[in-house]
């Protein structure tokens, strides 16, 4: 996804332009990026991470639900609001103070990459997403080859990475005690076409 940045503007006035355009926008201390919609593939694959992860904690009886990439987190004692393609709470949601339906408590978060944000996602946001204190995993989606990155807290801010590749494999999330087999999540992905 691209992202248009805006000027600078209250926490007030970005929540006012969502409602009034119904459009996305990642909030940083003071300026907006309009988020730009995403792909088929892209599609395709958060939401097939989302429907599996649902039906994997729904199967266990989970207190733990996903959310898609229509929900914003905040990052604690951050002036920040962003949109992951899909976080997981556990528990009762925790909502920001400026805003009740950005979240501040997920465990897990995924994001599918692309040429645009593979960077970000990797960089600076992950930057962000490590101050959330409730995080445990991270998740990197690659979209052009059946591989994901998995981050997992440890102590403090210790992270360690796996990476699993290939549609025989799955994705272990420690942190929600589910597997996701790669082929489940890159149903419908024709990898010739995608590349």
């Amino acid at each position: 996804m691209q992202a248009t940045k805006l000027n600078k503007i209250t926490i007030e006035e970005y929540i006012a332009i969502e409602r009034e355009n119904d459009t996305r926008y990642e909030y940083h201390n003071g300026e907006i990026f309009a988020m730009a919609g995403g792909s088929v593939l892209h599609n395709d694959i958060s939401g097939n991470v989302f429907y599996e992860t649902t039906a994997k904690l729904r199967a266990k009886n989970s207190s733990c639900r996903p959310f898609n990439n229509d929900v914003k987190i905040q990052i604690q004692g951050e002036r920040r609001f962003v949109y992951p393609d899909m976080s997981v709470i556990c528990g009762e949601p925790k909502t920001s103070e400026y805003y009740k339906d950005a979240l501040t408590n997920p465990i897990v978060i995924a994001e599918v990459l692309s040429d645009s944000t593979a960077n970000y996602d990797r960089g600076d946001k992950f930057f962000l997403y490590r101050k959330i204190e409730t995080l445990k995993q991270y998740i990197l989606i690659e979209q052009e080859k059946p591989q994901i990155e998995i981050y997992t807290r440890n102590e403090g801010d210790l992270w360690h990475i796996k990476r699993v590749s290939g549609l025989e494999n799955s994705l272990t999330l420690t942190s929600l005690d589910i597997e996701i087999p790669l082929k489940d999540i890159y149903r419908n992905v024709d990898f010739a076409v995608s590349q």
